[in-house]
């Protein structure tokens, strides 16, 4: 029983040549949320002066440090490291999942084959990242989304992420999820769009669109009807658009 109701372990690598250290306290916040950081690596050359503001941030997280020295040019030894050690932690058998932070698309392979293990993998890079490795994963969260949640903890503000594309860009992967869920009145639950949304795009996330909660992006689209009968579960629509063509036929027809 007591394994039933552990929390979910995940190894959390990170690699220090694609990161930057201001996601630290977003990163272990939004881990929080699916599951335990059990294993806490980062690999880099960490006697270069580039990579010298991790060094305090190391300590304050309880994270290691893997030291790859970079003998020869062009020759990138922390990614071969971070993948060995992600190998080796997968046959342990010990964890549920893996945490892969990065930028690069070299760890593309890798996710597939953790995940082809039946482990889960969430990615954690910049909106740069290349989409074969975020749509690798089974969930990629923005490394820009962590920044201001970071910063809301430490000043106790609680002011509204930032927004990396506008509302209406939601609008496609919002219509897609809800087309593909059967229903006879064309109202969907609120909930089972976002799992759906899940599937479709492992990168969507109501924060790349300035909000925290998904409903509240929803409404700012203004594409879709929302109601909540009787205080029961959010339910959502995508708009009817025959009215609107009806009416541009009615304005037509009194004109003649």
């Amino acid at each position: 029983m007591a394994d039933d109701n552990r929390p979910r372990r995940f190894a959390v690598l990170i690699d220090a040549d694609n990161t930057s250290p201001r996601i630290t306290a977003g990163l272990f916040e939004e881990i929080a949320k699916f599951g335990e950081a059990s294993v806490r690596r980062i690999y880099g050359d960490f006697s270069s002066p580039r990579l010298k503001s991790w060094a305090e941030i190391l300590q304050k997280y309880a994270i290691d440090p893997y030291q790859q020295f970079a003998y020869t040019s062009g020759k990138n030894a922390s990614d071969i490291a971070l993948v060995i050690d992600a190998m080796d932690l997968l046959h342990s058998g010990r964890f549920d999942g893996f945490c892969l932070v990065s930028s690069d698309s070299d760890f593309t392979r890798l996710a597939s084959r953790l995940r082809e293990e039946g482990a889960d993998v969430y990615g954690f890079g910049a909106q740069k990242t290349p989409e074969s490795f975020r749509q690798a994963c089974r969930r990629f969260i923005y490394t820009e989304n962590l920044v201001p949640e970071a910063m809301a903890a430490t000043t106790g503000e609680s002011a509204a992420p930032s927004s990396l594309q506008p509302a209406s860009a939601a609008v496609p992967f919002l219509a897609k999820a809800i087309a593909q869920m059967e229903s006879e009145d064309g109202w969907v639950s609120l909930g089972a769009v976002g799992q759906r949304l899940a599937n479709i795009a492992s990168d969507f996330d109501p924060r790349t669109y300035g909000f925290r909660k998904l409903s509240d992006l929803i409404r700012k689209t203004g594409a879709f009807d929302i109601d909540q009968p009787d205080g029961r579960t959010v339910r959502i629509r995508a708009k009817p658009v025959a009215s609107n063509r009806s009416r541009r036929r009615g304005s037509s027809g009194r004109g003649q």
